[in-house]
């Protein structure tokens, strides 16, 4: 279980203070180490960071892909949530693809961020 790692927190407070590439590394590493169904949900949380460095380097296409794959491994039925509140990232992941898809600025939208489930 990614959540008993240490290094899943680390992950978490580099997501939410925007160190994305950082985040996907450490995230990536318990990827690595772990099956599914849990190894999905890392690699949703995972794709939404990279689709947050594509953004910063100007790489629209490639942020609206990874998005759209990212909301597709979350949302997925029997997906865990690893204690956090899954449905607030795609909410906030949901609104960044739209926006990109309707040719609008991301930023405008909510941050996505790693919240724990109450």
């Amino acid at each position: 279980m990614p959540e008993a790692d240490p290094r899943f927190q680390q992950a978490i407070d580099l997501f939410n203070t925007q160190e994305w590439y950082a985040a996907h590394d450490v995230f990536e590493e318990l990827w690595h180490e772990t099956a599914d169904p849990e190894r999905r949900s890392l690699q949703g949380i995972i794709q939404v960071a990279v689709a947050q460095v594509h953004l910063q380097r100007g790489n629209s296409r490639g942020a609206t892909i990874l998005f759209g794959e990212a909301l597709g491994r979350l949302q997925r039925p029997g997906t865990p949530d690893l204690g956090l509140d899954l449905d607030c990232l795609c909410r906030s992941v949901r609104a960044r693809l739209t926006a990109l898809q309707q040719e609008l600025d991301p930023e405008t939208c909510t941050v996505p961020a790693l919240l724990f489930r109450d």
